[in-house]
C-alpha cells in the first residue's frame, strides 16, 4: 500500500486544534500539452499562489497528484493539481483531505467558468457542479459540495465552435497580458480567504 508523505515545512509555531490547514485545488489537465489551455487556468493560479511564497510542488505517491505545503498568514496551506485528468479531479482531493484531514468548509476548489465573462472572479461558499466536470468528480468523491469555489470566467466559444474543443484551446496573446495581472489578483484574492473568509472575499471580488 502507498503511503502519503508529507511535503510541509517545520512549521513556524503549533497551531490550535481550531486551526486546521486549508486545502486550495487547482483544476486542471497534467502535461505541457495542456499548461496553456483554457481549462487550466485553475493550476496557473495555484501555481502563481505557490511562486509568490516560494512553496514547491511534488508528486504524492497514493494521490494523483502533485503537493506544494507551508504556513502562510499562520496557517498550514496545502496546494494541490490533480494529476488524474479533470474528469477524475475528485480522487487526488478525497485522497488530500482524508490525508491531511481538512474540514470539507477549508477546501477552496479554482476553476474556469464558460459562463463568466473572461477574466472575471466569482466566489462561492459551496454549491453544485454548474456542468464543470471537474467539480463533479470532487461532489462525488467528497459526497457534498460543502467546499468553496473561485470561479474564474474565460467566455463562452465564439460561434459554433464546441465548448469542449475550445476550453483546450490556449490563450491569445492579448487574453495572456491580461490574465497576468488577473491571476495575481487571484492570488490575493485566495489569500483574503484564507485570512477572513468566504464572506470578504466575495464582498472584495464578486
Amino acid at each position: 500500500m502507498s503511503v502519503l508523505t508529507d511535503p510541509g515545512s517545520t512549521p513556524r509555531r503549533a497551531l490550535t486544534h481550531r486551526e486546521g490547514p486549508l486545502l486550495v485545488v487547482g483544476l486542471g489537465n497534467p502535461g505541457t500539452r495542456y499548461a496553456h489551455n483554457r481549462h487550466n487556468i485553475g493550476f496557473q493560479v495555484v501555481e502563481r499562489l505557490a511562486a509568490r511564497h516560494g512553496f514547491s510542488f511534488i508528486h504524492q505517491k497514493g494521490m494523483s497528484g502533485l503537493l506544494a505545503s507551508g504556513y502562510l498568514h499562520g496557517r498550514r496551506l496545502l496546494l494541490l493539481k490533480p494529476q488524474s485528468y479533470m474528469n477524475e479531479s475528485g480522487r487526488a482531493v478525497r485522497a488530500a483531505r482524508d490525508f491531511y484531514r481538512v474540514d470539507d468548509h477549508a477546501i477552496l476548489v479554482v476553476y474556469d467558468d464558460l459562463d463568466l465573462p473572461f477574466a472575471t472572479f466569482r466566489f462561492r461558499p459551496e454549491g453544485g457542479a454548474g456542468g464543470q466536470r471537474g467539480v463533479r468528480s470532487i461532489i462525488q468523491h467528497l459526497g457534498d459540495g460543502q467546499f468553496a469555489r473561485l470561479r474564474i470566467g474565460i467566455d463562452r466559444p465564439p460561434g459554433r465552435m464546441d465548448p469542449a474543443a475550445y476550453v483546450l484551446q490556449d490563450f491569445s496573446k492579448a487574453e495572456e497580458k491580461e490574465l497576468a495581472l488577473r491571476r495575481e489578483e487571484a492570488v490575493d484574492g485566495i489569500e483574503l480567504w484564507m485570512t477572513d473568509g468566504i464572506v470578504a472575499a466575495m464582498n472584495r471580488y464578486n
